[in-house]
């Protein structure tokens, strides 16, 4: 079978160990991302191994592409350390701030730019933002068709994936023809750990960057002012609220205790 083309959207996001100290800018309503370490997004991992094992299997190149600040570098070395042959790294300051419609205009650029592709893999969701919108929007810029929740995908021939699709209610095959972009969860795979060899191959891979006049975008659809979607408000949960911890002799009284806590009637509950 002929080599494949794959494309893996990585973003990294802030590290969930450091939550506590995100802060949120008053004035766009965005998270300050500045001095946070970032991380490879949880499902990206997955996206990435899902693409390392189809180039194993089969042969290909994965390319990892990301819209990211300069700092997101650490993280595209790293995804070069877990198996991906090249990382693009797409960093402009206009780019900030935008929406998942302006990410994915940006992910499509420069996907179109690195030249012929046969499989684009995301991420369903991101840690930091949780719409699951970008896979959708990506696979309609680039013209192709999306399929999302695969939970398997298996190469059968030089046109076609074999590809397992989950949900709450069933599980189904379906044979996609390529090319297709692809959004999985963390069910796809165990994404592998770093590795010493891997990240001394790393340093002999290339990392390049990308910014908004290399790509040729329009200024007016990209970043803060590029998006559609303008979020009104943002703001931090109360972190100062406690727990309290019911205890009882059975299970019973434990259940009422907490009826009682919400004032529930326990005789309306009844009937």
């Amino acid at each position: 079978m002929q080599p494949l083309q794959i494309a893996i959207c990585v973003k990294p996001v802030p590290d969930p160990k450091e939550s506590t100290q995100l802060q949120i800018n008053p004035t766009t309503k965005t998270l300050v991302r500045k001095g946070i370490p970032l991380v490879i997004n949880p499902m990206d991992r997955n996206a990435l191994e899902a693409g390392v094992k189809l180039k194993e299997a089969n042969g290909g190149k994965v390319t990892v592409f990301s819209m990211s600040p300069p700092e997101g570098e650490l993280t595209m070395l790293e995804t070069l350390a877990l198996g991906a042959d090249e990382a693009i790294l797409l960093s402009d300051l206009i780019f900030a701030g935008g929406d998942t419609l302006a990410t994915a205009r940006v992910l499509a650029a420069g996907i179109k730019a690195q030249g012929n592709w046969d499989l684009v893999i995301c991420g369903a969701e991101s840690f930091d933002g949780g719409t699951a919108q970008v896979g959708a929007q990506l696979a309609v810029l680039l013209g192709t068709p999306w399929i999302t929740r695969v939970s398997h995908l298996k190469r059968v021939d030089d046109k076609h994936l074999l590809v397992t699709v989950e949900d709450e209610v069933e599980q189904r095959e379906l044979l996609v023809q390529l090319p297709v972009v692809l959004t999985v969860e963390s069910v796809v795979n165990q994404a592998r750990p770093l590795s010493l060899w891997g990240i001394v191959e790393a340093r002999n891979k290339k990392i390049t960057v990308y910014n908004a006049d290399t790509l040729k975008l329009d200024q007016k659809g990209i970043g803060l002012d590029g998006s559609p979607t303008q979020t009104r408000d943002l703001f931090a949960p109360d972190a100062s609220r406690e727990a309290e911890i019911l205890t009882g002799d059975s299970p019973q009284q434990i259940a009422n205790q907490l009826l009682d806590k919400i004032g529930w009637s326990r005789k309306g509950a009844a009937n």
